[in-house]
């Protein structure tokens, strides 16, 4: 057997592993143990969300980041310990904000605090009931999800790099990364609108503005962002990711691409390249059809990497650390 084959045969391998697990998530999974789960978690998240909006796109963000390291896993939520780096230390999870994590944390104590639910139900599962029901309170859409995750076993800084991709990349970049993963050029796109909530540090584009602006940006938009993020500022300064409509989560974010105001250069291309604009115009057209794609594509990532064998995971009693 060529080693070109034996290649593809692996990757068939993978990919018929990956369905069967997926396959076996079911959006009643909880119903025979914690029938309740999904109004307990929007009941944590609604009071998190009460307490700061940073919550919606802190939440979105931390999703994504652990469904593309391992799979949809809750391996980013583990604390490192003097024995391991975890994922959430890596370079690339330094930009996670603490609330997306409280959220997790809060609905998984509100869900134990429950005596049938306690250690019955995920992080992982909590992970992704608390993203959906972030994006709806922010006026995004409502959607079921599919639960029966495990959670994973293994969380190392050391596993993260190539597996997110860096503001700087290209549509080729984005688009192979995605597609490692699963999901097609249309669903990245989709996923990108997520950026219509959340905020972004200021280094994650000075490159734009700074020595030169960059041409695609706006040039009221760079000026304003030179305002904002001025040199030597502190590195935790972070800005709106959507300038305009910041509280919601809309498609606002395509109609910034076609004003020149994607805030991160891997935001921007989407409409400068001409491959991904006709995607980009179509959304900015229409709120419902975006709404549509974002969830097909949320839904996928969702079933990236996904541990329902006893042999690959558990249900963590604590969301932070391995039983």
């Amino acid at each position: 057997m060529s080693p070109v084959v034996a290649a593809l045969l692996a990757l068939a391998v993978l990919a018929a592993s990956a369905n069967v697990c997926a396959a076996q998530l079911r959006r009643d999974h909880y119903a025979g143990v914690c029938p309740d789960v999904e109004a307990i978690v929007r009941g944590a998240v609604a009071k998190k969300f009460q307490q700061t909006f940073i919550t919606v796109g802190a939440t979105v963000h931390l999703f994504f980041h652990d469904c593309f390291v391992e799979g949809c896993d809750a391996s980013v939520l583990i604390a490192s310990t003097a024995n391991n780096t975890a994922e959430k230390d890596s370079t690339a999870n330094l930009s996670l904000a603490g609330d997306g994590f409280d959220t997790v944390i809060k609905a998984k104590a509100a869900v134990d605090a429950v005596p049938r639910c306690r250690n019955r139900v995920s992080c992982a599962d909590i992970l992704v009931m608390a993203t959906r029901d972030a994006i709806a309170l922010a006026g995004g859409p409502s959607y079921a999800v599919e639960l029966g995750r495990l959670d994973g076993l293994s969380s190392t800084a050391s596993s993260v790099p190539g597996k997110l991709a860096p503001p700087t990349s290209s549509l080729d970049q984005l688009t192979a990364l995605f597609a490692t993963n699963g999901l097609s050029q249309t669903d990245m796109i989709a996923l990108s609108g997520g950026h219509t909530v959340g905020l972004a540090h200021c280094r994650t584009f000075a490159g734009r503005l700074r020595p030169t602006t960059d041409p695609t940006l706006s040039p009221r938009f760079a000026a304003q962002l030179q305002a904002w993020c001025p040199p030597n500022v502190d590195p935790r300064t972070a800005v709106p990711m959507d300038t305009v409509t910041p509280r919601a989560f809309d498609n606002q974010y395509f109609k910034n691409l076609q004003g020149g105001m994607g805030l991160l250069s891997s935001d921007q291309l989407l409409f400068t390249d001409s491959r991904s604009r006709p995607t980009v115009d179509a959304w900015a057209r229409s709120g419902a059809a975006f709404d549509r794609a974002f969830v097909a594509a949320i839904t996928k990532l969702g079933r990236v990497g996904v541990k329902t064998d006893a042999s690959q995971g558990n249900i963590r009693h604590d969301c932070a650390a391995f039983n």
